[in-house]
């Protein structure tokens, strides 16, 4: 099927299949807390901690690699729609909006019972389009999850999986999400590879294989992990985002996150069991509306 953009409301998909989700290294949330300030004291705080959701779908029209990408069809919906979709099952999000820069895209998600928020081109990427919608918000929120439009298949649990790291892990202002790598993903640089530390905490990011050997080759023994482009920050820290410069590592590797750590933030990382199925190019329509038959998934 080719890639031609449409716009027709629809109901929203059915319950997704429920995903196993774990913290990398066996962080147990609470844990840190708890050794600093006692159980008792953060079982009465964490109720009230980072507890308002707002969950953001950063869409843009003028894409380098894939023009006019949020409204593509996929399987007869627009995959911003889509993803909308899968949002809305998410039990940790008290409310859901698309941010965006292109009246056409606004028109589409208003005509499927979107809430949007225009936000200006200048936005470099999705963290400042996502500060720039919360600014324009009636409500304030504690807690901002970053949805990539182009993963039309995440699953709601991995949504409420980074959410809670966040919300059980005070020293971090930004929490994500990994999975396995798939070997043939390797020396993708559309693939974007991780490393945790021993407590799951992010320690770099890259489109080149982390770790790399020297022998210069893919090890199939060594669990490499996949960064899927979900991520949840603190409302108080988003704004500080983006009046921080831009950062050499950021900026080589084309990688915002890689801001927060060359910064000194810490970020939190969950790994989860997850087949990474986003759309960077065209042709990868044609494999996710595949994939969606084969399980069922309209």
């Amino acid at each position: 099927m080719n890639p031609t953009s449409v716009c027709s409301p629809s109901s929203s998909s059915g319950s997704s299949s429920s995903t196993k989700l774990w913290i990398v290294h066996g962080v147990i949330a609470g844990v840190a807390i708890a050794a600093t300030i006692g159980a008792h004291a953060y079982l009465g705080r964490s109720r009230k901690f980072r507890s308002r959701v707002v969950g953001i779908i950063p869409a843009r029209y003028a894409s380098t690699r894939f023009q006019g990408k949020p409204l593509v069809n996929i399987l007869g919906k627009p995959m911003i729609q889509r993803t909308w979709e899968r949002a809305k099952l998410a039990s940790t999000l008290d409310h859901i909006v698309v941010a965006t820069d292109d009246e056409k895209i606004a028109e589409c998600c208003r005509s499927f019972g979107a809430d949007v928020i225009m936000t200006p081109e200048s936005c470099r990427n999705g963290t400042e389009r996502c500060n720039e919608a919360l600014q324009k918000l009636d409500k304030k929120y504690d807690v901002v999850v970053n949805i990539q439009g182009d993963e039309p298949l995440l699953e709601p649990e991995i949504i409420d999986g980074i959410v809670k790291a966040l919300q059980a892990a005070p020293d971090a202002v930004f929490s994500t999400a990994v999975t396995s790598l798939k070997p043939e993903d390797a020396l993708d640089p559309n693939r974007v590879k991780c490393v945790v530390d021993n407590h799951g905490y992010a320690i770099y990011f890259s489109r080149g294989l982390i770790p790399f050997n020297k022998t210069g080759k893919v090890n199939p023994q060594f669990p490499y992990l996949l960064h899927l482009g979900i991520q949840s920050y603190d409302s108080k820290f988003l704004k500080t985002y983006s009046e921080l410069q831009p950062t050499p590592l950021q900026l080589e590797e084309d990688l915002e996150q890689l801001k927060v750590l060359e910064n000194g933030y810490k970020m939190k990382v969950i790994k989860v069991d997850h087949e990474a199925h986003g759309v960077d190019a065209p042709e990868d329509v044609d494999k996710i509306e595949s994939l969606m038959r084969e399980n069922n998934l309209f």
